[in-house]
């Protein structure tokens, strides 16, 4: 059951389960988007061409959504003591066609933009009264064996600065935090914008376990 304190204390490693889009339902990621942005956005601000609100409808975001669902390689859902808990959106970088057209992915960098071999992990969310116990540390962490399983060459976010003592709103962060990529091992390759950079890890063996 959601609620109470203990919901406070940071997300152990035995309480946490990490599984494939495809592993999961759709009730259970449903549950996982049920409250802010994410219950209209749906994760799909990257996959949809051209403008967002005018040229996609809540019926084809959920449509694209749940195509994710039916392949293993659309995102990673997070379970904690067994409740539907998180959601990282993980895929091709060429998967995102919002990507080609941003200018945060490409400034200051020589990059294929059709290279598949390149992932991205692009969307955080953390299902309200599991917030601020660092599951997006760990959804962050498991999106580097998931990529490299798959034959990916690398990976890469596009995370957003925080600083202390500045709010950033819940909304805004849905690309993560610097932070959570740099303690699970990518590091800053650009830095676009004042409050946005991109980081990435490179694999030299991308099918090894």
């Amino acid at each position: 059951m959601l609620g109470g304190p203990a919901l406070k204390d940071p997300i152990r490693a035995e309480q946490l389960t990490v599984v494939p889009a495809g592993e999961s339902s759709w009730d259970d990621l449903a549950a996982i988007l049920s409250s802010g942005d994410a219950r209209r956005c749906l994760c799909q601000r990257f996959k949809v061409e051209g403008c967002f609100w005018r040229d996609s409808t809540q019926e084809r975001r959920t449509a694209m959504l749940q195509a994710q669902l039916e392949d293993d390689a659309g995102g990673l859902v997070a379970y904690v003591d067994g409740e539907p808990a998180g959601w990282v959106s993980v895929e091709p970088r060429t998967a995102y066609p919002k990507l080609r057209t941003s200018r945060i992915p490409w400034s200051g960098r020589n990059e294929d933009k059709g290279d598949e071999g390149v992932w991205a992990a692009t969307c955080f969310v953390v299902r309200k009264g599991f917030r601020g116990r660092g599951l997006t540390y760990h959804l962050a962490a498991a999106t580097i064996g998931f990529a490299r399983e798959r034959g990916a060459r690398a990976i890469e976010g596009y995370p957003m600065i925080t600083e202390p003592g500045k709010d950033v709103t819940w909304g805004e962060l849905h690309v993560g935090a610097r932070q959570i990529f740099a303690d699970a091992g990518f590091k800053e390759v650009s830095h676009p914008t004042l409050r946005r950079v991109v980081m990435r890890i490179d694999f030299d063996h991308p099918s090894d376990a």
